[in-house]
């Protein structure tokens, strides 16, 4: 994994190489808050873990390289053809746009000695509708370039195998399954192979579990399977900012209908904790029965069926035409427990699945014996219109937002300090 020449700049392939919820809630932003502009900071979670200054310098040039992608006429006609959710004024909108790199804030912070390492701050400030899309490819990007150049004790070694055996393990067991691992992907080639593999194994194994897609668009197209994906933490984030904390999930989830009225709708639920979510959702059955589904991404995994079985049943609603897709940190043996316990319970499950997939590696200097572990980092909304952003996570080392505003939240929702 030497790192020299060309290598030392990351040149995405194509502006579709990011999530599909980055385009959906891109479509809802444009219809709503046109106008409002955003702030997005970067977020290291794991401390004395160190960017070499050569990793930052090689990022920021390859974040000028953003500025020449743009939507290609073929890219936008598969996106017409499968993705019927998609306005043709969107579709319109989003083969005009193009990122803009005086956008993006990038300092390097020396904290060795040499001042050769240290940490980084990254900031996207500019309107909400642009600067969406900047948080994947722009972390893709760094993880690519940290495992390029300053993390190189690892190798492709295994890698097929273990994207095979994963794949078996989870298709024989019945899982329905996508992959969720652009953010922290080791590279580009690995999501690659990891996504063509999984889908090698499930045509192998056509009958037993259910591999469903990719939240990579670039990825679903290359290799003809379902985008999978549709709101993130963000979008609640800035609807209370924009418009108040009280029953911020439920106005989230009413705005969103307006746009997505007959897309599958799955409600994420964690973002002012799940026991505030559940609270509000239990309020109006109508809505809670519109949702079909629930995505868990933080907290206990094995407490969220339970919860939500008894929020259903509160309301008078079958948990049988309910399902819950889990996405928090998952693994073979996670979603196996999870996919046992929904089953008992009555919940149709479902499992997307990132990190594992694509940044799962040992180290060579181990003899393949120790992980060489990927980065924990996040880009999260900061600000929209002025007014900072606050989540209030199930687990508490993922709240992000002043700590101030996000007492003050909490307060609101009558959550413990």
């Amino acid at each position: 994994m030497e790192a020299n020449g060309e290598e030392l700049v990351y040149t995405p392939k194509s502006i579709l190489d990011t999530d599909l919820y980055k385009f959906t809630m891109q479509q809802a932003i444009g219809q709503h808050f046109p106008d409002i502009q955003a702030l997005y900071k970067f977020t290291h979670r794991t401390g004395g873990v160190f960017f070499p200054r050569k990793c930052v310098d090689a990022f920021q040039k390859s974040i000028e390289s953003f500025r020449s992608l743009s939507l290609s006429l073929d890219e936008k006609d598969w996106l017409e053809r499968s993705c019927p959710y998609f306005t043709k004024e969107y579709l319109d909108y989003l083969a005009g746009f193009q990122f803009n790199p005086d956008q993006v804030s990038i300092k390097f912070v020396p904290m060795s000695e040499d001042g050769e390492h240290g940490n980084v701050e990254i900031e996207a400030k500019g309107l909400w509708v642009e600067t969406i899309l900047w948080e994947v490819p722009m972390m893709a990007c760094l993880s690519e370039l940290y495992f390029r150049i300053g993390v190189t004790d690892w190798s492709y070694e295994g890698q097929k195998d273990n994207a095979s055996q994963k794949a078996q393990t989870l298709l024989r067991a019945g899982c329905t399954f996508s992959e969720f691992g652009t953010r922290r992907r080791r590279s580009f080639y690995t999501q690659d192979l990891v996504i063509a593999t999984l889908k090698e194994e499930s045509e192998k194994l056509r009958g037993q579990g259910n591999f469903v897609g990719t939240s990579n668009v670039y990825f679903a197209k290359h290799y003809n399977i379902n985008p999978v994906g549709t709101i993130a933490h963000e979008w609640f984030m800035g609807m209370a900012a924009l418009n108040g904390y009280e029953g911020a999930n439920a106005k989230a989830l009413d705005l969103w209908q307006t746009t997505y009225t007959d897309n599958s709708l799955v409600a994420l639920t964690d973002t002012f904790s799940t026991e505030v979510f559940f609270r509000d959702f239990a309020k109006d059955p109508e809505r809670a029965q519109k949702w079909g589904s629930l995505r868990q991404d933080s907290g206990d995994p094995l407490k969220f069926a339970p919860a939500a079985k008894a929020m259903y049943e509160s309301i008078g609603i079958d948990i049988r035409t309910k399902s819950i897709i889990y996405s928090d940190a998952l693994t073979v043996d996670k979603a196996l427990q999870l996919k046992k316990q929904c089953d008992e319970i009555g919940f149709k499950s479902s499992f997307g699945i990132g990190t594992f997939f694509t940044n799962d590696f040992k180290t060579k200097s181990s003899k393949y014996a120790e992980k060489s572990r990927a980065l924990n980092m996040v880009i999260k909304l900061a600000e929209v219109d002025g007014r900072q952003c606050v989540k209030i996570s199930d687990d508490l080392t993922k709240n992000t937002g002043d700590k101030a505003m996000v007492e003050s939240v909490k307060k609101l929702y009558g959550l413990s300090p």
